[in-house]
């Protein structure tokens, strides 16, 4: 059901139990998830939140993959579509171990959920929800082509985070794979 999704140095696949340690490591570190999470993540709650990506893909038909980079079999993070219940719209969304970071691996992975996102979704524009802080998710933004939109809260577990909402449009989309 999960579709397995290939660029040039990624695969980006189902979570599989195997996966547990090195998402549990990317989720429990502070500097990657003071843009995702509320606190860095326990072990249980990374499986939890690995389980909450494959159930995503049952209940939307669509979801995140893990990402693992094809020279070495390393699972990097996650990419991919992301529309929970009272979501401010279908979102492409990343979040990679501090490793990977700095190296094109989330703009590789998200171009290539955007378009599949695209292919497959009937949705008018894809946004991304980021901190207005986080300097290289903005980046990552505006490499796929998404614009920085209005600036409002999202609520997740009763607190209220403040995001800007980024995004692109299917025409806008279309003008620019059909310009690369």
């Amino acid at each position: 059901m999960i579709p397995v999704l290939e660029t040039e140095r990624l695969s980006l696949r189902a979570f599989c139990d195997d996966d547990l340690s090195a998402w549990a490591a990317i989720m429990g570190d502070p500097d990657v998830v003071r843009w995702v999470a509320p606190a860095p993540m326990t072990r249980e709650e990374s499986w939890r939140s690995m389980a909450g990506s494959l159930g995503h893909w049952l209940l939307r038909g669509y979801g995140s993959w893990a990402v693992e980079r094809k020279s070495d079999g390393a699972m990097m993070g996650r990419v991919g579509m992301i529309n929970p219940e009272g979501w401010p719209g279908l979102e492409i969304g990343w979040t990679l171990g501090k490793r990977y970071w700095g190296q094109g691996y989330a703009t590789e992975a998200a171009t290539a959920a955007m378009r599949y996102a695209f292919l497959t979704q009937p949705a008018a524009k894809l946004i991304s929800c980021i901190d207005p802080d986080n300097v290289a998710s903005q980046a990552v933004a505006r490499r796929i082509g998404e614009t920085k939109g209005e600036r409002t809260a999202l609520t997740v577990g009763g607190k209220d985070y403040p995001i800007d909402i980024w995004s692109i449009t299917r025409a806008e989309w279309l003008r620019r794979i059909a310009a690369a």
